[in-house]
C-alpha cells in the first residue's frame, strides 16, 4: 500500500502487485474498497494469476484514503482526476482501465479525456449510462443512500439497506459516503462517442443496478457485453466474470 497525494491536496491510497504489460488499474464501488471490491472476490488474484501488473486505487472518502465529510469535495470530475492523478504519479503511459459501478461512471469519463486508456471495462453498469447520464438513479436514489448512511439499519429499507450493511461490515464511515453520494448526485456522461478504445460491459444478470447492459455496450464504438449469473454484490465473486475479464486483456 502507498500514498499520494491528488490534484486538490487529499491522500489517496493505492495498492500494487507486480507484472508484466500494460498495467491493470482498479477502481471500486460506492461504499467498497481495494479488498472488498478486487481482492477478497478473487480478481487481482485472476488478473496476477495472468501474469498483470495490477494497480488498485481507494477512491477519496473510501477505504484507505482520506474522507473528507463536505460533498463539495466529491465530484464524478474531481474523482475522474484523481484516477489520472495516479497516472501521473506512476508515470504510467498506457493502461488498462476497470471501474465498477461508481468506478464503472468514472472510468468511462477517464477513458473519454486520457489517451494513455489503451482498454477500457466497466462492471456493475448497464443502460443507466445511456438513459439517465451515469448511475441509474431509478434503482436507487442518491437521497436514499444518504439516508441509509445516515439513520438507524433497522430503519432503512432496500435497497439502501445493502449499502448499510455493507457500509458496517468494512468499517466504512458512513458520513464520508453520505457525502460521495450528495456530491456525486448527477449526470456526468453527455456522450459516449469519444470512448474510442475496446471496451467490455460486464454485469450480473440479477443487477438491477446494471440492467441492460448490452445496450451500454451497444452505445459504445467498440463495446462488447457480458453476463454472468449474479447480482451487484456477487458477481464479482463468478468465476466465469474473471475469466471474461482476463480473456479480454489476453
Amino acid at each position: 500500500m502507498s500514498k499520494f497525494t491528488t490534484w486538490d491536496g487529499l491522500e489517496l491510497n493505492y495498492t500494487e502487485w507486480p507484472g508484466e504489460g500494460v498495467p491493470v488499474v482498479l477502481q471500486h464501488g460506492i461504499v467498497a474498497d481495494t479488498n472488498a471490491n478486487w481482492m477478497s472476490v478473487g480478481i487481482v488474484a485472476a488478473l496476477r494469476g495472468a501474469g498483470h501488473r495490477v494497480i488498485s486505487l481507494d477512491a477519496r472518502g473510501h477505504g484507505r484514503s482520506a474522507k473528507p465529510h463536505d460533498p463539495a469535495r466529491y465530484s464524478w470530475e474531481g474523482m475522474a482526476r484523481d484516477v489520472s492523478a495516479l497516472y501521473d504519479h506512476l508515470e504510467l503511459d498506457q493502461v488498462v482501465q476497470v471501474g465498477y459501478s461508481m468506478g464503472g461512471v468514472i472510468s468511462l469519463l477517464v477513458a473519454g479525456s486520457d489517451e494513455r486508456v489503451r482498454r477500457l471495462v466497466v462492471g456493475g453498469i448497464g443502460c443507466g449510462v445511456v438513459d439517465c447520464g451515469g448511475i441509474d438513479w431509478r434503482a436507487i436514489k442518491a437521497e436514499e443512500l444518504v439516508t441509509a448512511m445516515q439513520g438507524e439499519t433497522a430503519d432503512t429499507v432496500m435497497p439502501g439497506r445493502m449499502f448499510r450493511i455493507l457500509a458496517d461490515a468494512l468499517g466504512a464511515d458512513r458520513e464520508a459516503i453520505a457525502a460521495v453520494a450528495t456530491g456525486i448526485n448527477a449526470a456526468p456522461i453527455e456522450s459516449l462517442s469519444g470512448i474510442k478504445v475496446p471496451t467490455l460491459v460486464l454485469a450480473g444478470e440479477a443487477d438491477p443496478f446494471a440492467a441492460e447492459p448490452e445496450r451500454l455496450a451497444e452505445a459504445l464504438p467498440d463495446g462488447r457485453c457480458v453476463t454472468v449469473p449474479g447480482d451487484h454484490l456477487t458477481a464479482t465473486a463468478n468465476p466465469a466474470l474473471h475469466a471474461a475479464l482476463v480473456e479480454f486483456l489476453r
